[in-house]
């Protein structure tokens, strides 16, 4: 999700955690803990840890011995059976893995998927870390539009004013859609707006966008397009139709929630071999959840 999306308000109270380091036990034989991976996470991120945030153990403990470590966009049952089969028992998941994004369970506790998934994940003796707030509080950069914006190589279209920005000389709207599809390798993908327009000046705002702040982003004057992975058709798509309306050259490209935020995870991967080396990170593609009825797939 983006970083100023509505899910993502962080309540700035109390000391940071990050000001004295928790001290974690070693396993016996001195082995790396999933305790000491996020005591380092958090020595490296370049903020101070938040003391009410959703980047918590989702599941496992602080002590348990990590063999290797997987990233991935979201914990989906099926990342979790792929990440024990590769040997990585710790999971390092951007979005959650039980369903919501505070981690809330209580409606959950008698719930046969659930169930299924949580006792899989003892089981195997995993440990899943929810890396959410942290990540795209990364500094220099969010960790999540970094490893976007390298992904599409836009890189060289920064707005050197403006890091959420990007300029295209009138690129067509489609050309500039077809090129993102390909690119991100996304089955689904939603346009609204005039798919000759020319394009000279897109936002980009990963992940949820609610209808604050996507409208003060899509009514700048210069910007004609805003990207974002999903939000409600009856808040920011009806404003931008009625924009479309009402005169003004302006369209959003929805990419889906999983391919609008997936290469952000691939460079968190990258970023903890930084710092770790004692066990091997890898980044494991969380699937598109979408088909097209033009291209089933199973």
């Amino acid at each position: 999700m983006d970083l100023h999306g509505s899910r993502r308000t962080f309540l700035i109270a109390g000391a940071s955690l990050a000001a004295a380091k928790l001290s974690f036990p070693q396993s016996a034989g001195g082995a790396l803990t999933a305790g000491q991976v996020i005591d380092r996470i958090k020595g490296n991120v370049g903020i101070p840890w938040r003391s009410q945030t959703v980047d918590n153990i989702i599941a496992g403990s602080a002590d348990m011995p990590v063999k290797g470590i997987a990233t991935a966009m979201m914990a989906t049952f099926d990342v979790v059976k792929r990440a024990a089969a590769a040997g990585r028992n710790m999971l390092i998941t951007h979005e959650p893995t039980f369903f919501s994004h505070q981690d809330t369970i209580d409606t959950l506790k008698n719930d046969a998927t659930y169930q299924t998934k949580l006792d899989f994940l003892t089981k195997q003796q995993m440990v899943v870390f929810h890396f959410h707030d942290h990540w795209h509080g990364h500094r220099p950069a969010d960790g999540i539009a970094t490893g976007m914006v390298r992904e599409l190589g836009w890189e060289k279209n920064a707005d050197p004013q403006n890091a959420r920005q990007f300029l295209f000389p009138g690129t067509p709207l489609a050309r500039l859609a077809k090129d993102m599809q390909t690119k991100l390798g996304i089955r689904v993908m939603r346009v609204v707006g005039d798919p000759a327009m020319p394009v000279n000046r897109v936002a980009a705002s990963w992940g949820n966008v609610s209808l604050n702040p996507g409208i003060p982003l899509l009514s700048q004057h210069n910007v004609d397009v805003l990207v974002l992975g999903e939000t409600h058709e009856w808040e920011l798509v009806e404003y931008a139709q009625d924009m479309i309306s009402s005169g003004k050259k302006k369209a959003l490209i929805i990419l889906g929630h999983v391919m609008s935020e997936q290469a952000g995870m691939k460079y968190c991967a990258e970023w903890l071999k930084s710092f770790i080396t004692e066990v091997p990170v890898e980044f494991i593609t969380t699937p598109e959840p979408y088909w097209s009825p033009d291209n089933p797939v199973a």
